[in-house]
């Protein structure tokens, strides 16, 4: 095992979350920064564990083992317990993030379950390389899948699932968004939604930036770029509003 990184338990009872400063779990009120809801107040929890490795990624704690401690970065919790944090907070709207949240859908299920039963609409964030479980299928109401292009610095083989991003290409909820650094990210973006036949209606593309200068200046031409793909333009607004500070 490699020093600092969390010990490796079943996941068959409870979730890897992410620790906040505070020593608490992940569990935060704000608004949708990006994306379809944009702006809607939510409840956000943030699983630990990915399964890639994105070179810009503005939330490596939650797997990136040689620059944090696992052990410290990562809280076991009962799917009832985060269920019970959310009530208290009050939003309808959940956003279930990370890391990649499906590499625990097991207990992830029961979560999601405890939280339709109290009413709750859910957002699961997913990179698009791993299949829900059937349980996940039918209860989230909607899916952000993120898939990785060639600037995440990640190899094709472990971003581009065919199966995967076919079923969820499929599914009349799900949401395409994509992190664009350069013009041609969005040519290789135009192939992508072309081989598995995206609605260029649910497609949404968004800076990638870690301060409010880097997004202004790629927003200028990203902007004119999806309207003339005909795909949705998606500012930040967790670097705007907060320049990409962490919960605390």
């Amino acid at each position: 095992m490699r020093p600092g990184s969390p010990i490796r338990r079943s996941t068959r009872r409870v979730l890897k979350l992410s620790r906040l400063p505070s020593g608490q779990a992940e569990i935060f009120a704000s608004i949708q920064g990006e994306g379809r809801t944009r702006g809607l107040p939510s409840v956000f929890v943030r699983l630990a564990l990915c399964n890639l490795r994105c070179i810009w990624c503005d939330t490596k704690y939650t797997w990136d083992w040689e620059h944090y401690d696992g052990r410290a970065e990562i809280i076991d919790v009962e799917p009832a317990a985060v269920a019970a944090v959310v009530q208290e907070l009050g939003h309808h709207n959940i956003v279930i993030t990370g890391g990649e949240p499906l590499l625990q859908k097991r207990p992830l299920g029961r979560l999601v379950e405890g939280l339709k039963e109290q009413g709750r609409r859910v957002e699961m964030e997913t990179n698009g390389t791993i299949f829900p479980s059937d349980e996940l299928a039918v209860a989230v109401d909607q899916w952000n899948v993120s898939p990785k292009i060639a600037n995440s610095g990640n190899h094709s083989r472990v971003r581009e699932f065919p199966a995967v991003l076919g079923w969820f290409a499929a599914q009349p909820n799900a949401y395409f968004k994509f992190v664009v650094a350069a013009p041609t990210d969005v040519q290789e973006i135009g192939r992508l939604t072309a081989r598995y036949f995206l609605d260029p209606a649910r497609v949404i593309l968004m800076p990638e930036a870690q301060d409010e200068a880097t997004m202004v200046d790629r927003s200028s031409w990203l902007e004119p770029a999806c309207d003339g793909a005909g795909f949705s333009f998606s500012p930040r607004l967790q670097i705007t509003l907060w320049r990409g500070a962490r919960a605390r």
